[in-house]
């Protein structure tokens, strides 16, 4: 049951990222550039996998569960995970109200100097080079446009 699962998997994936990629490689470069960046590796691990289930490799070793944390509390474990996803809404609401060039570098500052409790210094040499590297790549090397934010807009 799991090898023809595994091949009706590996299989399916291979036909969608295919489709993808041979579907993509026609549109101009910049839009192209992500199925087909994703699209490749997705194919080749696909077909790695359904080449491993059609030799009849199936035996994986030994598998553990995974579990997250025996020691804590599951309070603590609780709180966490809601930190974390607090940190992630918030990412996702700075880049609405102002715009992915501006809630970069503050959502990479914000968790260092708060959650990461790290020092200036290190907060903002660390936000100046991924804001350099977002700039860079998007703005100058690819040149993606992206929407103002809410209140960017109002300004």
């Amino acid at each position: 049951m799991h090898s023809r699962a595994s091949l009706a998997l590996g299989i399916g994936l291979m036909v969608v990222s295919g489709y993808g990629v041979i579907v993509a490689w026609a549109w101009p470069w910049k839009a192209s550039l992500f199925p087909v960046a994703i699209g490749i590796p997705v194919f080749v691990l696909a077909a790695v996998e359904v080449l491993w289930v059609a030799l009849g490799r199936t035996e994986r070793g030994e598998t553990k569960d995974f579990q997250f944390s025996q020691d804590l509390p599951d309070r603590e474990v609780l709180k966490r995970s809601a930190v974390g996803a607090a940190w992630i809404a918030g990412f996702f609401a700075a880049i609405v109200l102002c715009g992915f060039p501006i809630a970069v570098p503050l959502f990479v500052f914000l968790y260092l100097k708060l959650q990461g409790k790290e020092s200036w210094r290190l907060s903002a040499a660390f936000t100046a080079a991924v804001w350099l590297f977002f700039y860079g790549l998007f703005d100058q090397l690819l040149h993606l446009p992206f929407p103002q934010g809410w209140l960017v807009a109002l300004l």
